[in-house]
C-alpha cells in the first residue's frame, strides 16, 4: 500500500513538473514573441511608472499613424518599429535622469493592431484580420474559417495592399497591377508541403479564387509610353484607349497615333494599327480588345 501510494505521489509530482515546465515554456514563448514584435500604428501600450514604492502613473497609449506616443512627464516619443525593450529604455532614460530616482517602468502591449491582413475569395469568413504575430498563409486561412470546397488550386499574395482594399480599391484591378506571389494550395493543403506555407507580412492581401475564376477574368497587356505599363484585367467592352487610361495615360514622349495592338490568332500573330490621337478627338472609333491583347504605345520620333 505504501509503495503504491509513493508511486501515485511520484506520478503526480511528475505530472505537476511537466505542467510547470510547459507553463514556463509557454510564458517564455509569449515573452519572446512580444520582445521580437515591432510596435506599429494603432497598437495600444500599457505603461505603469513606480517610484518610491508607489505607483506614480498608469496610462494606456495608442500609437498614432506617424508611430508616436505621448508619454507622461516626457511628452512625444517615437515608438514605431521599436521592440518593447527598446521603447522601455527610451522611456526609462529621461524618466530616471529628470523626474524620478530609480523608477520602475512596466511597459506592455495591450492591443496589437498594426499587424493587419486581408483575405478574400473562397474562404468561409473573408475580411480583415489583426494578429499578435506574423501568421503563415495556413494560419490566416484557418482564422478565416478554412477554404470552401470549390476553391481554386492557387492562392495569390499581394504585398502591402490591405489599406488599399480597405479603402475601397478594386481587388481585381490591384491583382492586375501589383506583383503577386502564387502559392499552390494543392501542395499546401492536400500534400501538406510546408515549403508552400510562407510567412505573411503586415499589409498582405491573400486572394483565393473560386475554381476556374481566373479563367473568367483574363487580362490584357499595356506596354511602352504609358505611365503604368503592366497587366490589366479584361472585361467585356474594354477598348484600347480605356486600357491606356487604366495604365495611367500616355507619357509626354508617347506617340498614340502609332499605337499597335498585337493579337494572337491560332498559331499566328496579328498586328492591328490604330491612331489613338484620332480616337481621343472623336474622329475614329475606338478599338474593342480581346483577352490576351497586347497594346504597344511607341515613343515619339520628335
Amino acid at each position: 500500500m505504501g509503495i503504491k501510494t509513493k508511486k501515485i505521489i511520484k506520478t503526480g509530482l511528475s505530472g505537476l513538473i511537466l505542467i510547470q515546465v510547459f507553463f514556463l515554456v509557454f510564458c517564455s514563448l509569449c515573452s519572446a514573441q512580444e520582445e521580437s514584435y515591432r510596435i506599429g500604428p494603432r497598437d495600444v501600450l500599457s505603461l505603469k511608472i513606480y517610484a518610491g514604492g508607489e505607483e506614480q502613473q498608469s496610462v494606456e497609449m495608442t500609437v498614432n499613424e506617424q508611430g508616436e506616443i505621448n508619454v507622461p512627464f516626457i511628452g512625444t516619443i517615437f515608438a514605431g518599429g521599436l521592440t518593447v525593450s527598446e521603447l522601455h529604455n527610451r522611456i526609462f532614460e529621461p524618466m530616471a535622469a529628470d523626474y524620478f530616482v530609480n523608477p520602475e517602468i512596466n511597459l506592455q502591449i495591450k492591443g496589437y493592431h498594426s499587424l493587419r491582413y486581408y483575405i478574400s475569395g473562397a474562404v468561409t469568413s473573408p475580411g480583415l484580420y489583426e494578429t499578435q504575430s506574423k501568421p503563415t498563409l495556413m494560419q490566416l486561412i484557418a482564422k478565416a474559417g478554412g477554404v470552401l470546397p470549390d476553391r481554386g488550386d492557387f492562392a495569390y499574395i499581394l504585398r502591402d495592399a490591405t489599406e488599399q482594399v480597405q479603402g475601397g480599391e478594386d481587388l481585381e484591378l490591384l491583382m492586375s497591377q501589383k506583383v503577386k506571389e502564387e502559392v499552390s494550395l494543392v501542395k499546401l493543403l492536400e500534400q501538406v508541403d510546408m515549403s508552400h506555407n510562407p510567412i505573411l507580412q503586415s499589409g498582405d492581401v491573400v486572394f483565393i479564387p473560386i475554381k476556374d475564376e481566373l479563367k473568367e477574368l483574363p487580362s490584357v497587356y499595356v506596354e511602352g509610353e504609358v505611365k503604368s505599363p503592366g497587366i490589366y484585367t479584361f472585361k467585356t467592352g474594354l477598348t484600347a484607349l480605356n486600357a491606356c487610361i487604366k495604365a495611367g495615360g500616355f507619357t509626354k514622349y508617347a506617340a498614340p497615333n502609332r499605337t499597335r495592338i498585337i493579337r494572337q490568332e491560332d498559331d499566328k500573330q496579328v498586328i492591328i494599327k490604330i491612331d489613338l490621337d484620332s480616337v481621343k478627338k472623336g474622329y475614329v472609333k475606338d478599338f474593342e480588345l480581346q483577352p490576351g491583347d497586347l497594346i504597344n504605345i511607341p515613343e515619339s520620333w520628335l
